[in-house]
């Protein structure tokens, strides 16, 4: 009796957890960043005026290091990421403007997941993120993205997906999570989060992909068989996972080779003397007033130029040190190979 109440209660879990599956397989297109957009972006050299790859890389990069700074969870972090692309992908930004949107995305991603006694106030991001701007600035600029969004914050990312991906995995082997380990998967996926091209993917896909080849690596039939089910069910085609798990295990291995420069939150944490604090604290009140941010044109048929006004945001990378962050022995293992494995079978 007692093993068929295990049975019972395993099953419900699992009724539970592919009726969660199927409510977000069914909303994920909503929480998607504007396609055009993003190709917009893609295409755009260094040397215009508005975002281009390398920027908002560079920028992602910078998030993750002052995720980790206040110790916030990775569904923190990839909230951001998915409200940044959103808004760039809707309206024309000028690099100027990146770092005040950055740490706006990232405060409005931090209410939605944090604790209230965990969120800093807007007054020490800007500090530790070396922005340049007022609170007013970023009061504002939180207003423009909230309007532009609107006020759509909890979204369904790729991390939602991999949660339930890995839950749907523990409750169909006898192996348990120290085989399939979250935290390597999480931090996998914030490493793909700091490449432009993988918000073009369905979340769904892109959680599925880490999955999937942290199944490869483990060589396990079981954790296979598994995955297959959890693809057919999520009713993603082989020509589709085949592309972007080529994708995502070539920047695996790049992220781990020593060559990478990676987000390094170690760098933020400051030891000064109290003189020095003072004059931190005094230099807050004399950055001069700057300019109200206007909302920009959106991206439009015939891609308009923006017509904000200049704001005064720093640009300064908080992620230009040597590589010493905590995920980085996560990717060890990866290495580039010569030619992907076909993970998919034909049923």
């Amino acid at each position: 009796m007692k093993d068929l109440g295990v049975i019972e209660e395993a099953s419900n879990e699992v009724f539970q957890l592919f009726k969660q599956l199927n409510h977000h397989l069914e909303h994920e297109w909503k929480f998607q960043p504007r396609e055009k957009g993003l190709y917009l972006i893609e295409s755009t050299l260094e040397n215009e005026n508005t975002i281009c790859p390398r920027l908002r890389n560079t920028k992602v990069e910078d998030l993750w290091s002052l995720t980790n700074f206040f110790g916030f969870r990775t569904e923190t972090f990839v909230l951001t990421v998915n409200i940044l692309d959103r808004f760039l992908a809707l309206m024309k930004v000028k690099p100027k403007h990146l770092a005040c949107i950055g740490i706006s995305c990232f405060q409005l991603a931090a209410r939605v997941v944090e604790e209230d006694c965990n969120i800093p106030s807007t007054h020490d991001v800007i500090r530790i993120s070396q922005c340049k701007c007022t609170v007013s600035d970023m009061k504002r600029m939180e207003k423009i993205i909230s309007d532009k969004l609107h006020f759509e914050f909890k979204a369904t990312t790729a991390l939602t997906f991999l949660h339930l991906y890995h839950s749907i995995v523990l409750c169909h082997t006898l192996k348990r999570k120290e085989v399939l380990s979250l935290d390597r998967l999480e931090a996998q996926l914030k490493a793909c989060s700091c490449r432009l091209m993988f918000s073009k993917a369905k979340p769904s896909v892109l959680a599925l992909c880490l999955l999937t080849l942290e199944v490869e690596t483990l060589k396990s039939i079981e954790l296979f068989e598994i995955a297959l089910h959890v693809q057919k069910h999520s009713k993603v085609n082989d020509t589709d996972l085949v592309y972007w798990r080529e994708l995502v295990a070539k920047c695996l291995a790049d992220y781990s080779s020593p060559e990478c420069s990676k987000p390094d939150h170690k760098k933020l944490v400051w030891i000064v003397s109290r003189r020095t604090a003072q004059n931190l604290h005094n230099s807050y009140y004399s950055v001069p007033e700057l300019p109200t941010i206007p909302e920009g044109s959106c991206f439009s048929e015939s891609e308009s130029e923006d017509s904000c006004e200049d704001m005064s945001c720093g640009e300064e990378s908080l992620s230009s040190s040597p590589p010493s962050d905590s995920e980085g022995s996560f990717f060890e293992s990866f290495k580039p190979r010569a030619k992907l494995r076909t993970f998919i079978c034909q049923v």
